[in-house]
């Protein structure tokens, strides 16, 4: 790894993001479903949603504007699209569904967006990044689930949409630990800042 790093370093890959008020919470796809090991769960995605329990609660103490993610597809799977074709259990994320529901512990207050999705980013077709300029942010704080996939998904979108990403290290999490690994390592090099919890909140907390 060390050697992975100076080449990363030569090549001038992996520069300090600094955050930039309005500072806004995403939260992706913690969702019954996904903290369960015998659905789409398993790996650190438990800690990571008690992580965030606390994240959430400091977000909602500082005004930021939050936002959850949903897997949610139609009744007659009309909107079935690659995503399903690869992972086909997908489809039983329904609006009713429980497996669909965000977890109790993360339940979102009135005034806080719930973006339905049918990707693997939080932005792909859905309002999220009109409603977050809407609400004036500049850095998104990002947990969720999973690093290597979803997350990591809507990390490059908010990037790309001109939002700073910080992935906030110890509130995501993969159902597999070394994609999880891999995937922290990589956008903290390309796309995001990286940082743990209590380390990224004091440094949002100084955002101007």
């Amino acid at each position: 790894m060390s050697h992975d790093l100076d080449t990363y370093r030569r090549q001038s890959f992996g520069a300090a993001l600094e955050p930039v008020a309005p500072v806004g919470l995403l939260i992706v796809d913690f969702v019954n479903g996904f903290a369960d090991p015998d659905v789409f769960g398993g790996g650190n995605i438990a800690p990571a949603i008690e992580r965030t329990v606390p994240l959430l609660a400091a977000a909602r103490s500082r005004g930021w504007p939050v936002a959850h993610t949903r897997i949610v597809f139609a009744d007659d799977d009309a909107d079935g699209n690659i995503f399903t074709a690869k992972v086909p259990g997908l489809l039983a994320l329904k609006e009713h569904a429980h497996d669909s529901a965000i977890v109790p512990e993360l339940t979102p207050w009135a005034g806080e967006l719930v973006v339905r999705k049918t990707g693997p980013s939080a932005f792909f077709g859905t309002p999220l990044a009109a409603w977050l300029t809407q609400h004036g942010v500049r850095t998104l704080a990002i947990a969720g689930a999973v690093t290597s996939g979803c997350v990591r998904a809507s990390v490059v979108d908010a990037m790309q949409y001109g939002f700073r990403p910080f992935v906030l290290s110890d509130c995501v999490g993969d159902r597999a630990i070394a994609p999880h690994d891999a995937n922290l390592f990589d956008m903290a090099q390309k796309y995001a800042a990286v940082l743990a919890r209590d380390d990224a909140l004091e440094i949002l907390d100084r955002a101007k």
